[in-house]
């Protein structure tokens, strides 16, 4: 009965070899020449010249401060970062108050403006000719052309990351532990720490991932609020380009196998997570042991 009526079901699209054969065969070339080409040339590139050119570039004191301040901005935006996504999604998910909806938007919001113009809006919040330009002016307080204006564009471009993968598992969670646990006495910070916390870390690990890759690699937003002045306000995206104008393939290339590898631990980092329940795809999946208790 069963194999009779799954005779009768309508083909699916894809069901042909050729049309399966077909598809694997254009996503593996458009991922080889979009994805792996690049990797490669990066590679090779890096090493054209030999070993002491690679590591003299490496060594080089602009490109050891790009590094430094790429380090250091990550080390303030990402867990800035973090916070911001656990209590926006704490927030979203765990209480019903006005705004809530506007606050999901307010979230959404850097992913729907382009870097560069962020940037430049900030140069009208913070620049001399800015709303609140003079009144840093007045104390002395330089924010943009310096460590904090890379370090607040860097937080706009990166905020919804976390937030993004806390709530929609959150969301399917629901509430049911947190208030058990509040209802047998447990502040809110023990709540936190011993019921939400571990239900929610791989998810966190996972948006932190992203966090931080994409702090090291900003271009766009950066490039307009750091001045992009050589060894004092370069990070190592930034420091890239300007090697690449100054006719140094060679350092372009070997400063940039350091984002590459980045690139290539993140991507390991986000399978194995994806493997230990993060991502979008394992959201469902987390919410049904709870369900079922």
């Amino acid at each position: 009965m069963s194999a009779h009526s799954s005779a009768r079901k309508p083909p699916r699209v894809g069901d042909a070899p050729w049309v399966r054969r077909s598809l694997i065969a254009f996503v593996l070339v458009i991922g080889a020449l979009l994805v792996v080409a690049p990797l490669l040339i990066i590679g090779v590139e890096a090493f054209s010249q030999g070993w002491k050119t690679y590591t003299a570039t490496i060594n080089h004191p602009d490109t050891r401060h790009a590094i430094m301040l790429t380090v250091i901005t990550a080390l303030i935006a990402v867990p800035v970062n973090t916070a911001f996504g656990i209590a926006a999604a704490w927030a979203i998910t765990k209480f019903d108050f006005r705004g809530r909806r506007f606050l999901l938007v307010l979230i959404e919001i850097p992913f729907s403006i382009s870097p560069i113009v962020a940037g430049v809006a900030y140069l009208f919040v913070y620049g001399l000719q800015g709303l609140l330009g003079p009144f840093f002016a007045a104390y002395d307080i330089k924010v943009l052309f310096a460590l904090p204006g890379i370090v607040i564009a860097s937080m706009f471009v990166t905020a919804p990351f976390v937030a993004r993968e806390l709530i929609p598992l959150m969301q399917a969670q629901g509430r049911d532990l947190e208030e058990a646990a509040t209802s047998l006495g447990a502040s809110g910070w023990r709540t936190f720490w011993s019921v939400t916390l571990p239900n929610i870390k791989w998810a966190l690990l996972y948006g932190v991932v992203l966090c931080n890759a994409r702090v090291m690699g900003e271009f766009g937003a950066v490039s307009i609020v750091s001045g992009n002045i050589r060894g004092q306000t370069n990070t190592l995206p930034l420091h890239i380009e300007l090697l690449y104008h100054d006719y140094q393939a060679a350092g372009a290339f070997a400063s940039a196998s350091i984002l590459a590898a980045l690139a290539v631990v993140t991507i390991i980092a986000k399978v194995a997570l994806e493997k230990r329940g993060a991502g979008r795809g394992a959201k469902k999946t987390a919410a049904m042991p709870e369900t079922s208790a």
